[in-house]
């Protein structure tokens, strides 16, 4: 397993297990792995090595995909 994704933000374990959550939908396997009780450490989602660069694109495809919604979300609102 190798991380895919990783942030020591306030938010980190959030961010991780919205990246998870695009892994899992697009059936890529994924662990998250940090310090639950210690929130203010490095988050990591990893996944196999074989599907390193797989779960990069289908990471970077999901946030553009989340900008270009917001975009239009608040185009819609002007």
């Amino acid at each position: 397993m190798v991380a895919v994704f990783s942030s020591s933000n306030h938010d980190g374990e959030m961010e991780a297990m919205a990246v998870k959550g695009v892994l899992d939908s697009n059936k890529i396997p994924a662990m998250i792995v940090g310090p639950h009780m210690l929130p203010n450490l490095e988050f990591q989602v990893q996944v196999p090595e074989h599907l390193l660069e797989t779960a990069r694109q289908l990471i970077k495809d999901a946030r553009q995909g989340g900008r270009k919604a917001a975009a239009e979300a608040e185009a819609f609102t002007e």
